[in-house]
Parts: C-alpha cells; sequence; structure tokens
C-alpha cells in the first residue's frame, strides 16, 4: 500500500507502507528454540510457550493446533505440506490478537460467593442514547450494553402522559420517552447474549401504586420463571452469581417506604411533590451536593389518601414480591445508613461526590459495609453531557455498583471497560480477598495506607501496525505518514498511578519502538494497564490512534498482541500492539 502526500500544488510525495520485520526480541527467541534453525516445530513452539509465555498447560496437541491455525491465516492453505512455522510466521503468530491476546476469555473465578463479594458492571440510565436532557430513550443502549456484558440496567419509570400506563425516561427533562414494556422485552431478548450471570434491574420508581401493580404484572408476564424472587421477604445473605445464571433480579426501594414517606409528612395533601429518596445525598453536604439526587429533585407520587386504601395492598403486595435487592435509605446520616444489619442485606445509593466525601470522613465503614452489603454509586446530577467519573474510589471502597454512562466517552470509560475485561467479560469480578476480610481485630482494609511495593510489572511495548488498514493515508497527516507514540502507565491506588510515553517515530505506519518500562505495585489487584496510541502534531492537539485498558491481574506474561480500540470503546479491526509483561516480585 502506498499513500500520496500532497507538498504543494506541484508535485506529491509517495510513502510506501513497509512491513517491519520481527524484533530483536522475536528473532531470539525463535532462534533459541529452533536452535539456529530456520523452521519452528510444534513441540519447539510448545517448549517456548511453556518457558517464556508462562502458559504451563499447553500440550503437543495444542502446539499442533496453533501451528495449523497459523499455516492456514498465513498461507491460506487446508493441507499442509509443513507442520513448521517459519520466522515470519512465528511473529505473525505472535502478533496474531486472535492467536495471541494478552488475557484471556475464560471466566476463571470462584462464582459461588454472595453477590456483595463482587464488582459488578453497572449501568447508569442505561436508556439514554446521549446526554442527559435532551437525547432520546431507547432500548438500543440497552442492548448495547447487554452486548458488550454490562449487568446492572437501570430504568426511571414513569406515568406516561395519560397516567394510564407506564415509560421511561429522565424525568423533568426533554429526553423523548420509550414505553417500560419494550425496554424488558429487549432486557429479556439480549440478557445472556454475552454472559450467562445474572442481569439485575434497577429500577426509579416515580409511580402510584395502579401503575406498580401494572408493571408487576408487566415483569412476571415478560421474564416469568427467568425472575428471581426469593422466598423471604428480607435476605440475610445474597445469592451467587453462579445460582443466579440465567435469571433477572429486581431492585428498587419497596412500595411501604412510599406509603411512609406520604403518611408521614404533609398528610392529605395531593399536591404535593415527594423526593426519591434512594439516591439522596447523605447528611449535611456542601451546596454543589445537596441538589446532587438521580433525578435532580422530586417525582411525582400518590397521596396517603389514595394509599391507605385496602385495595391497593394486594397489587403492591405483588410488587413487593418481585423486589430482590431492596434499596433505600434509612433514618439518620451516612454513619447510620452504613450500619450493617445482621439480619438483612440491601442496597445502598450515593453520588459520587457523597462517596468521595464518605470515603474521607467514613473510609473504613464504607468498606466494612461493602462486605455484606451492596453499594451503588452514580454521576453527579451536573454530568449533563453523560460524561463519567473515577472509578478507582468506588473499588478501592468495595463498592459493587460503579454506574457509568455507557454511551458517554472519556478515559474513565477505558478504565471501567478494562476492568470488566477480567474473568472472562462476564460482568462480575471477585473483589480482592483483602476487601472482604478483616483482620485480628476487626480492622479492615484502608485504601489511605502507604503499602510496600508488592510486585513490579515490566512492561516492553515492541511495535505498533494495522493503522494503514483502520484509517485513510492523510488521516493523520495530510502531508506525511504519521508520527506515533504510545503512552502506557498505571490506573489504581495513588501510589501506583503513574504514566509514561515512547519516543515518537517519525513518517511510520509500522512504528518500532523497542522501549521497556518498569511500574512498581502496592496493591496490583486494583491496577490496571492503560495503553494509548497518539499521532505527534506540531502545530495542533496530538491524534487520538487507539487504546486499551487491561486489568494486571489478568495479563499473560510474555509477548503478547494487543487489540487497539476507538474512543468509544469499539475494537478496531486491525490497530495493535506487539507488547511483552513481565512479573517481579519484590
Amino acid at each position: 500500500m502506498a499513500g500520496s502526500y500532497r507538498m504543494c500544488v506541484c508535485f506529491t510525495r509517495k510513502f510506501k507502507v513497509t512491513e517491519a520485520g520481527p524484533p530483536p526480541d522475536v528473532n531470539e527467541a525463535f532462534f533459541k528454540y529452533t536452535n539456529g534453525g530456520t523452521h519452528m516445530s510444534a513441540e519447539q513452539l510448545r517448549r517456548f510457550l511453556v518457558e517464556v509465555q508462562g502458559d504451563g498447560g499447553v500440550s503437543i496437541a495444542d502446539a499442533e493446533k496453533i501451528v495449523d491455525q497459523v499455516l492456514q491465516k498465513m498461507h491460506h492453505i487446508a493441507k499442509f505440506t509443513r507442520r513448521t512455522l517459519t520466522l515470519d510466521d512465528f511473529h505473525h503468530y505472535l502478533f496474531s490478537a486472535d492467536l495471541n491476546p494478552p488475557i484471556g476469555d475464560q471466566v476463571h473465578q470462584d462464582m459461588t460467593k454472595p453477590l456483595s463479594h463482587y464488582f459488578i458492571y453497572t449501568g447508569h440510565n442505561s436508556y439514554l442514547t446521549g446526554n442527559q436532557l435532551s437525547s432520546d430513550c431507547s432500548d438500543v443502549p440497552i442492548i448495547r450494553a447487554l452486548k458488550r456484558g454490562v449487568r446492572v440496567i437501570e430504568l426511571d419509570i414513569w406515568p406516561n402522559s395519560t397516567k394510564d400506563n407506564v415509560d421511561v425516561l429522565h424525568g423533568r427533562t426533554l429526553t423523548a420517552p420509550v414505553e417500560l414494556i419494550r425496554c424488558l422485552k429487549s432486557i429479556k431478548e439480549y440478557a445472556f447474549s454475552s454472559s450467562p450471570y445474572p442481569v439485575i434491574i434497577t429500577l426509579e420508581d416515580h409511580l402510584t401504586p395502579d401503575l406498580q401493580v401494572k408493571v408487576a404484572q408487566m415483569i412476571n408476564e415478560t421474564f416469568g420463571d427467568m425472575l428471581y424472587c426469593p422466598e423471604c421477604e428480607c435476605l440475610e445473605e445474597f445469592p451467587s452469581p453462579e445460582e443466579l445464571k440465567y435469571r433477572i433480579i429486581i431492585s428498587t426501594k419497596p412500595p411501604k417506604e412510599y406509603l411512609k414517606a406520604e403518611s408521614g409528612k404533609d398528610k392529605g395533601n395531593k399536591s404535593r411533590k415527594d423526593k426519591d429518596s434512594d439516591d439522596d445525598t447523605w447528611g449535611k453536604e456542601p451546596l454543589d451536593l445537596v441538589s446532587d439526587q438521580e433525578d435532580g429533585d422530586v417525582s411525582d407520587t400518590f397521596t396517603s389518601e389514595d394509599s391507605d386504601g385496602e385495595s391497593q395492598q394486594p397489587g403492591v403486595s405483588a410488587y413487593k414480591r418481585l423486589i430482590a435487592i431492596h434499596a433505600g435509605k434509612p433514618k439518620g446520616g451516612l454513619k447510620e445508613a452504613l450500619k450493617v444489619d445482621p439480619n438483612k442485606v440491601r442496597r445502598l445509593s450515593l453520588s459520587e461526590q457523597a462517596l468521595e466525601k464518605a470515603s474521607e470522613n467514613h473510609g473504613t465503614d464504607v468498606i466494612r459495609f461493602t462486605q455484606k452489603n451492596i453499594l451503588r454509586v452514580y454521576p453527579k446530577g451536573t454530568r449533563f453531557n453523560s460524561s463519567n467519573y473515577k472509578p478507582l474510589i468506588g473499588w478501592t471502597h468495595g463498592a459493587q455498583m460503579v454506574a457509568f454512562n455507557m454511551q458517554g466517552y472519556g478515559r474513565y470509560l477505558w478504565l471501567m471497560n478494562g476492568m470488566f475485561r477480567s474473568n472472562g467479560g462476564c460482568g462480575f469480578v471477585k473483589k480482592p480477598d483483602f476487601l472482604m476480610k478483616g483482620g485480628p481485630h476487626g480492622e479492615v482494609f484502608n485504601p489511605k495506607t502507604k503499602f510496600p511495593v508488592k510486585k513490579s510489572l515490566k512492561v516492553k511495548v515492541y511495535m505498533g501496525d494495522g493503522w494503514h488498514l483502520d484509517f485513510k493515508p492523510t488521516h493523520f497527516d495530510s502531508y506525511s505518514p504519521p508520527d506515533f507514540y504510545t503512552r502506557v502507565g498505571i490506573a489504581g491506588v495513588p501510589g501506583d498511578a503513574i504514566m509514561k510515553k515512547t519516543k515518537i517515530k517519525e513518517d511510520n505506519w509500522t512504528p518500532v519502538w523497542d522501549e521497556e518500562f518498569i511500574f512498581q505495585l502496592t496493591v496490583p489487584e486494583l491496577a490496571l494497564l492503560r495503553v494509548e496510541v497518539h499521532e505527534y502534531d506540531m502545530s495542533e492537539k496530538d491524534d487520538f490512534a487507539g487504546q486499551t485498558c487491561l486489568p494486571v491481574s489478568e495479563l499473560r506474561p510474555g509477548i503478547r498482541a494487543v487489540p487497539l480500540f476507538d474512543r468509544k470503546g469499539e475494537k478496531l479491526n486491525s490497530s495493535r500492539l506487539l507488547m511483552r509483561f513481565e512479573f517481579v516480585q519484590d
């Protein structure tokens, strides 16, 4: 492939995209394991995979299968006259993201612990197609999220314009509604398209009792036996993801909380508006936190006269029976809300700002609460453009549901996607043991502690390729081939977070950097490897050329092909890096 670049009116320069050869480490490995030969046998490949790549369980049959796959892909032949690899074949294998990925794709963690033991891939306002104020509501972003592995879908449910049916919309904004039934049917169809583990539907409920009855009927008829309804009203412990495979779980406030709220305040005032207390900010907060509720402020509710009638009770009971994970706000401030009840588990919601405040003043209480109960964190109300926030604060405090605007953008969403590439991308990632266990005197993990270095990660960035297939010749520069560089670093606890970068390689579609970086990790269990490729631009902002984020605990050692993703998190077809990972215990 040759690219033409206009230099001036008179002439153009042509640059041919040249294939970069294998880096020195690949040459060295090939000649070492072939004893200086020109072809690598399946047995020699098996030894390389065991000794260099750390793939201890590889059999000779596995190695033969890899050889066949490489030959078929490289030479397009079904019957092989040879069962060995040349140096080019070996390099092609190592640089293939399909054959040699940086992390595994299988569920490998213990899935038999209660739900509170896992980080759960969680969406916020899952029905919005764009910004929080004026975008359309639709089932399309819900479907997209489920296909990506998201396991918690949030629906804000409101009476429709004629008050006889239920819509999903972001209340008191210009967002156009979508019918609840459409969302439920799409959830049923796509819930398990990427993972067999349960889907949790969190409901922001703004309904009158008669519409709650209608919702109960809709949910029962749509999901039937898929629905998980516990036999007892309050669970002492959550079931496990394994027990809940292929099940749908409903989480919201039980109806009685609405009834109590109404009868206890302004009894008989039919025109009153009441605040949806599930996502209130806790205790006295600075002014910028006070309005930071999920829906902004208030929601239409029924009056106490409506709710006191016996005729409502059977229907409300049916709605209540559907709720497996109870949400709600106990009386009192944050300290009271974080108290652990030995007889029942529940879900608590905090805004990102309220969590920051809680982590400063009650950090260990938050962690103790999340060992048994579920904590959901949601974006502050001023993120009108569907941006996101730092997920690490939630994760380091054990918050299971760090709710993100999946239709959003930016580096924080890349971190979220990276975390949930763990454990085969099933949407449930087991929390590190130190977040679940107390010390001999009941003490728990304190994220503010400065920990010693536990291990170091060596990362070598060899080379990159594939951009000339994913982008037009003039995408990065109208006058010459791109000048790529790679940023690589760690997201994690504050002491581990750092970014470094390679040199800029000028005028090259297949840059070779061959640079090594060392990262010292104090809490490797919560560390994510950040990788970004940019194209240097002298006169303007550097161009974006791809990114990925990988859980450090899941990295496969050795030389690996690392696929890159676009800004929205969609995988680029061909762009990738060749990298090497090595762990060193300190």
